[in-house]
């Protein structure tokens, strides 16, 4: 078989993602705290990269949503299209910062500076005080509050220290997960036992289960149980449940949660009476012992909008919430300076495109998130004005189509951004359902069907609640809208509410 050589041209079109490009792309899918994270340490990165926390400047010359100063500069002509988006960088050569910027005395700059430094808020004896950061109290973990106790305890040191180990290895309910999980290597390693930690500890094993007891009789009262059945129990040994209540406590909690509350009677050889009225005082008893000890204090948790849709007369108007957003610029007076060394030239060249393509991706950032929210808000404009059930439906593609990029970029966009409407404040996302049909009627959104079906069930008859048949009936009847059973029990899985068998009051 012969061999030579030929030469072949070949044209095609291949995408090419500059690191610029990533940046911009990475930056849009970022959330608001992500964001300024971010920005944060840009500037802790980049010497001629400023805000006006750093650097103050007048406000025309902090102005970095003007283009012409702000993108035009030292970046080489690109032009890109990613996601059906297209990303350009204008046409012009690199510029020399000393034609823009002003001449600087740098002496006198660093003078004012320090004139301009802040007084101290406080006089007199008060500047020792601690910051109020200090002072503000937080929410104690059930690990913290179970050490408290621990400390408080006349535990010898290897007792104490398998309570460490218990404490260790609490659950998010409170309760003691000695399971395996999976090593580097991918294998789940075996599950551990009291003995595995009381040999850990140094302690007898026959010394453990006492100790464990010891630890479960703790505030909260049940913590550290390995189960349901023995959480219950210890509640109801502290509280001097009768033999009736701890019998059905040991054997019989299967049948309690189906409701067979004769099984148990002929089990026991008691009345059902009598059964009635103990699995009411085991209803009181806590499943969870960690419900009032959450890792994280839902009270303090703030979600700040990315932006704002304010009704003015008939119209709505969306605007960004800049708030707590550092406004950057670059700083011309010291890359006016440092650009003079031959030496660092190259090095704050670099940082000049780089600070140049960050004001530039935050400001197409900024610009994207508006005019989506725009397009939703035309979308959406019934829903603002009346409420959750006049949702319409609405999916990636519509607002992908309006606005004219891809529904990948819609994507990004809409994830963990928030907006503050005049029906509350909701994420982008949640403005995008599947339709459900409705009988003579347009369709209606898939989280309108969702707040119909709350509604419903938590108006009904709680002696006698609907079941999901019955649930589908209603929905038809009353809004026409056409639904399938198993749509309705997906839907309330989803709402989180029970099934009617479990939902019926027995007391």
């Amino acid at each position: 078989m012969g061999m030579e050589m030929k030469l072949q041209f070949k044209l095609s079109q291949q995408l090419v993602m500059t690191p610029q490009l990533v940046q911009a792309i990475r930056l849009l899918q970022l959330s608001r705290l992500e964001l300024v994270d971010e920005i944060r340490k840009e500037l802790d990165g980049n010497p001629v990269l400023a805000d006006d926390g750093t650097d103050p400047k007048p406000k025309e010359k902090a102005a970095v949503t003007d283009s012409a100063t702000t993108v035009s500069e030292f970046t080489p002509d690109a032009r890109l299209d990613v996601d059906g988006e297209r990303f350009e960088r204008s046409d012009t050569a690199l510029r020399d910062a000393e034609r823009r910027a002003k001449e600087t005395d740098w002496e006198q700059f660093l003078e004012n500076r320090q004139l301009q430094q802040a007084l101290p808020s406080f006089r007199g004896g008060f500047e020792e005080m601690p910051p109020i950061e200090q002072n503000l109290t937080k929410a104690s973990s059930l690990q913290d509050h179970l050490m408290w106790q621990l400390q408080l305890s006349d535990f010898v040191d290897n007792e104490r220290l398998f309570a460490l180990l218990v404490i260790g290895n609490l659950d998010e309910r409170g309760y003691l997960d000695l399971k395996g999980g999976e090593v580097a290597d991918g294998t789940k390693s075996p599950d551990l036992t009291i003995s595995d930690l009381a040999r850990e500890a140094g302690l007898n094993p026959e010394d453990a289960e006492e100790v464990l007891a010891m630890i479960q009789r703790f505030d909260p009262i049940g913590v550290a149980a390995r189960d349901l059945a023995e959480c219950l129990r210890v509640q109801a040994e502290v509280l001097g449940f009768d033999d009736v209540e701890m019998a059905i406590i040991k054997d019989h909690l299967h049948n309690v949660e189906r409701r067979n509350f004769g099984a148990i009677a002929k089990a026991l050889k008691i009345a059902l009476e009598e059964v009635y009225e103990s699995v009411q005082e085991i209803q009181k008893l806590e499943s969870v012992p960690a419900r009032n000890f959450a890792e994280i204090d839902e009270k303090t948790i703030a979600i700040t909008p990315d932006v704002y849709v304010i009704k003015d007369g008939d119209q709505f108007v969306v605007t960004d919430n800049d708030k707590g957003l550092q406004r950057l610029y670059i700083n011309e007076g010291l890359a006016q300076k440092m650009l003079k060394d031959p030496k660092a030239k190259e090095f704050i060249s670099e940082k000049l495109r780089s600070a140049q393509w960050l004001i530039r991706a935050i400001e197409q950032r900024r610009r994207t998130i508006i005019k989506v929210t725009e397009c939703i808000v035309e979308k959406q404009r019934e829903f603002l004005e009346r409420g959750v059930a006049y949702l319409k439906p609405m999916i990636l593609r519509d607002v992908a189509e309006s606005v004219g990029m891809h529904e990948s970029t819609i994507s990004r966009v809409t994830s963990n951004k928030y907006v503050h409407t005049p029906q509350g404040l909701f994420e982008l996302k949640y403005f995008f359902n599947s339709s459900i049909h409705r009988v003579a009627d347009e369709d209606i959104a898939s989280e309108s069907v969702k707040q119909a079906i709350k509604k419903i069930i938590a108006s009904e008859d709680k002696s006698n609640p609907h079941s999901d048949q019955a649930i589908v009936k209603i929905l038809e009847d009353q809004d026409g809208i056409k639904i399938a059973r198993r749509t309705v029990a997906k839907y309330r899985e989803m709402l989180g509410i029970l099934s009617s068998s479990k939902r019926k009051k027995m007391f």
